[in-house]
């Protein structure tokens, strides 16, 4: 039977599991391994073999990660769990912080344990309201409990935890930006290096973890690497939280072995396209990801496959576009989106994002011209990787220049018919 660590115990039907239920299931047994026999870089070289990349996004190793922490360095290690979940498409991380977030607190001390951090963050998506109920309240019992505050388990290793709930900006998303909220400031990037690993939080080393990735942690701990490894169908290890959005059957999330087809997600688990509607494309990880079409159905939903059909596993949450909405309307949508949220602190993403917004608005509206198709490809560049302060705009142009290469025809039809062909659908 196919293992599913991180959702086995979340249900629909029921309330998440409280401290008892918890440990009756097996819960802070990880903890008490490693508060018992393991050294902080036990921990880690533990996490580094399980090849556990980041859920979060970008997929980073992460035991490497923590290993950049320099742990000769005296005061204060922090540890953040980005649960700032507003990547437009995405909804993996809210099911297990609503479902079990016992899972979550578990990981985030161990992973604590492994850096030596003394002061530990949820940094949690505004609008997830019950979310912060379930964490607030396992929090307040993992402290009644010992397993937070001081000496736990006995051991000399001290632990605080706190909720902060962001202001609802997608731009904490990225990590630099997330600290410097966390701060009270306002969110805009950092200059890298130094990386958070080395001076983070109020200049002391930091790692911030995805919701996904931190969750992991304590069943890596019980089982060991080989069995993570042994969970998926390629060499990144583990399961994955996959999800499906769009004119499909069965929208939803499912916790599947690393590296499933596209195919497969899209007509095993989300019943495939819904009646009268025609797949087109896929958005394979989120709003800032490239499209994938009809000849990538086959490609294996992992970190290596994904990029090697030209875009990004991304939070492996697949927006889905059928033959009944428009493309440009579909990507002006997310550009409307990017452009709002962009910090405003590097010129490319401030003055082009709006700009790529309007080009693609006024295609819709019927007053588009052909250089306007050849401003979209330039901006495309001009904001891609290399050319701004952090990856926002680079994300954004994804959408954008692959609707450009796979469905330019859609653009040349809203010049041409000098509206948008599809305006008469009902969507």
């Amino acid at each position: 039977m196919m293992e599913r660590p991180l959702t086995e115990h979340i249900s629909s039907t029921r309330a998440p599991l409280n401290l008892q239920e918890y440990e009756a299931v097996g819960g802070y047994q990880a903890l008490r391994k490693v508060m018992q026999q393991m050294t902080p870089q036990e921990v880690t070289a533990l996490i580094k073999e399980s090849n556990l990349r980041g859920r979060g996004g970008a997929g980073f190793s992460t035991g490497m990660k923590w290993s950049f922490v320099p742990m000769e360095v005296s005061g204060p290690k922090y540890l953040v769990a980005n649960a700032d979940e507003m990547e437009p498409g995405t909804f993996k991380d809210r099911w297990l912080l609503e479902g079990n977030p016992h899972q979550l607190i578990e990981g985030m001390i161990i992973s604590a344990y492994a850096i030596q951090a003394t002061l530990s963050f949820v940094f949690l998506r505004w609008a997830y309201k019950q979310a912060a109920q379930e964490i607030r309240k396992a929090i307040a019992e993992a402290y009644a409990a010992g397993y937070l505050g001081n000496n736990i388990l006995g051991k000399d290793f001290h632990l605080e935890m706190q909720l902060h709930t962001g202001v609802g900006r997608y731009m904490c998303g990225e990590e630099t930006a997330l600290l410097n909220s966390l701060e009270g400031k306002r969110a805009t990037p950092r200059a890298k290096p130094p990386f958070p690993q080395v001076s983070g939080l109020f200049g002391k080393p930091t790692i911030v973890n995805n919701v996904e990735t931190l969750s992991f942690i304590p069943h890596i701990i019980n089982k060991g690497a080989s069995w993570f490894q042994s969970l998926s169908y390629t060499s990144d290890g583990g399961t994955k939280i996959y999800g499906v959005s769009g004119k499909v059957n069965k929208p939803g999330a499912w916790e599947l072995p690393m590296g499933v087809t596209m195919r497969e997600l899209l007509e095993d688990h989300a019943g495939g396209m819904k009646n009268g509607y025609r797949f087109r494309g896929a958005l394979p990880g989120g709003a800032s990801t490239d499209f994938l079409i009809e000849e990538h159905l086959d490609v294996k939903m992992d970190f290596t496959g994904v990029a090697a059909a030209g875009s990004r596993l991304g939070t492996g949450t697949m927006v889905v576009l059928d033959d009944k909405t428009c493309p440009v309307g579909f990507v002006h949508n997310l550009e409307h989106f990017f452009a709002q949220e962009s910090c405003g602190f590097c010129t490319p993403c401030r003055e082009g994002l709006p700009w790529t917004e309007k080009i693609l608005y006024a295609l819709e509206q019927g007053r588009g011209t052909a250089a306007d198709l050849e401003q979209l490809l330039l901006h495309t560049r001009l904001l891609g990787p290399g050319n701004t302060f952090c990856a926002l705009a680079p994300g954004a142009m994804e959408p954008l220049q692959s609707a450009l290469k796979y469905f330019r025809e859609d653009f040349e039809q809203h010049i041409q018919a000098k509206k948008c062909p599809y305006a008469h659908d009902s969507h």
